[in-house]
This record gives structure tokens, C-alpha cells and sequence, in this order.
């Protein structure tokens, strides 16, 4: 059975990115529990502009798990990573070609994309301790109320992940 688990990042006030799309407020030292979810997931799916910043931190990260990168534009075809352009689609085909375990990782639109169809099944917000004022914010345009079930919380040295299950 396939499983949706949004896992990202975001400051206290909500925020995943600085306005300019920079996210140098992120800690790299934090102990955090990301590889331990990393190593729990098969397939990554993101949006383009995720896609495209990923790209500026050197090598791409995801090589061992099957990738899907939403995008409107037409993309020549990559190892392991699928371009495609109807996250509709792609749900109601029942997630072709993903694995069990997807790690949603970003940003608010693919994420409110996969909420709005009611297929994310968790979401784990590492809280980063700054508040930005203003940025891109982890979550719009849901069209839906989404109810949530907090599962638990793990609080590391510097950040606690909240871990819910999205209520259906």
C-alpha cells in the first residue's frame, strides 16, 4: 500500500524558504532525525523549483531512490528521475512507477497538490528555532480543512519534529 509523508523543514513561524526562495537559515550541524526517514522511504517526488535548488547544492542527493519531478516545462530524461506534468493523473493511475514508502519534499504547491487530493497520509515538520517574519510559507492554497493527529514529537538539540497523521 502506497504511503504520502510530507517530512521538510520550516521555521517557527511557518516559513520553508526566505522570500528569495534561500534557506542558509537552515542548520546543517542539527542533529535531526532525516536520515533515519530517509533511509525509511523508496521514492522522492518534488516540484521543479525544489528540483532546480536541490541542483545548487552540488550532486543530486536522491540517486538511490526513484525520483518524480512535477514540472510544466519539458525536461530531458535523467537516471532514475521522471518528469511529469499531471499530479492529477499521476494519483488517479494509482503513483505509477513509485515504490510504498514517498517522501513529498517540497515546496507548498506540490505539497497543497497532494493534500488537496487527500493523499498525504503524514507530515513531519522539523521545527527550526528562528521565526523569519515573512518567506514562502510551508502550507497554501489547501482548498480542504485537513485534520490532524499528532503521533509524536521528538525534540533533538536544536529542532523538534512534530509527527502527525493526517486524519481521512
Amino acid at each position: 500500500m502506497t504511503k504520502v509523508l510530507v517530512y521538510i523543514a520550516s521555521s517557527l513561524d511557518g516559513y520553508i524558504a526566505r522570500e528569495n526562495g534561500e534557506i542558509d537559515w537552515l542548520s546543517e550541524t542539527a542533529e535531526s532525525g532525516y536520515d533515519a526517514f530517509y533511509n525509511s522511504i523508496d521514492t522522492v517526488i518534488m516540484g521543479k523549483t525544489t528540483y532546480d535548488q536541490v541542483l545548487t547544492f552540488g550532486e543530486y542527493p536522491y540517486k538511490d531512490k526513484k525520483s518524480f519531478v512535477f514540472t510544466r516545462s519539458t525536461q530531458n530524461k535523467e537516471e532514475n528521475i521522471e518528469f511529469v506534468s499531471d499530479v492529477e493523473k499521476f494519483v488517479k493511475d494509482g503513483f505509477p512507477g513509485a515504490g510504498e514508502n514517498i517522501w513529498l519534499v517540497g515546496g507548498a504547491q506540490i505539497i497543497a497538490s497532494f493534500l488537496n487530493q487527500g493523499t498525504v497520509d503524514e507530515i513531519i515538520i522539523s521545527v527550526i528555532p528562528i521565526l523569519l517574519g515573512k518567506g514562502i510559507p510551508l502550507f497554501k492554497n489547501i482548498e480542504n480543512e485537513t485534520k490532524l493527529e499528532l503521533v509524536k514529537t521528538v525534540k533533538y538539540e536544536k529542532l523538534a519534529d512534530l509527527h502527525y497523521n493526517v486524519l481521512k
